[in-house]
């Protein structure tokens, strides 16, 4: 009797076949979803987390520059609200791997890809800051439902419980933002 085994037979997890695919075969995560779908899901969340980065950036600038009579709590709100932002850029950039997409390399990536725009003033007045954040964070839960509706119409379950999680954040960081941003005994703006 032997105690020498057959050689292991190699197990193939790509899911395609494809040479003209743009996942480097070292990086070819296996996934029932088709490419289409790992396509467009893939360049949705890179958006969402492109615009992640910019807003984490945007609110960490602010939390760094505010002033004024209500410098303590802006200031601890606004950090408060950066961590949160940053704590959902890796679950993203792992889900478009787990998907067996390419994420973000680079700042340069997220600046081609980033739709929130930068605020390099010298100086925003406190109020402005808050309004400026909130409007980014509503435009942040409109983008994550758009790409909710994606991952549905390509049944990507996975993603689309990942961002209900994030849009209900991202709706209380717009409310926080709106609350702290009101005038006096007003509801408007």
């Amino acid at each position: 009797m032997s105690n020498v085994r057959p050689p292991a037979k190699r197990c193939i997890v790509s899911k395609t076949n494809n040479k003209s695919q743009k996942v480097s075969p070292d990086l070819d995560t296996p996934t029932d979803l088709s490419q289409e779908a790992v396509d467009k899901v893939s360049k949705a969340l890179n958006v969402l987390l492109a615009d992640a980065f910019a807003l984490y950036l945007k609110t960490k600038n602010f939390h760094w520059h505010v002033s004024g009579r209500h410098f303590r709590d802006y200031h601890l709100l606004l950090d408060e609200q950066a961590d949160a932002i940053f704590a959902t850029t890796d679950p993203i950039a792992e889900r478009v791997r787990k998907l067996g997409g390419i994420t973000l390399r680079s700042t340069g990536q997220i600046a081609k890809l980033q739709t929130i725009q930068d605020n390099n003033e010298e100086y925003v007045p406190p109020r402005e800051m808050l309004r400026e954040l909130m409007e980014d964070n509503k435009k942040m839960a409109a983008a994550m439902r758009k790409a909710h509706k994606l991952a549905d119409d390509n049944e990507d379950r996975g993603t689309a419980q990942l961002l209900e999680l994030y849009i209900d954040e991202t709706e209380r960081r717009t409310w926080f933002l709106f609350e702290a941003s009101r005038q006096e005994g007003a509801n408007a703006a």
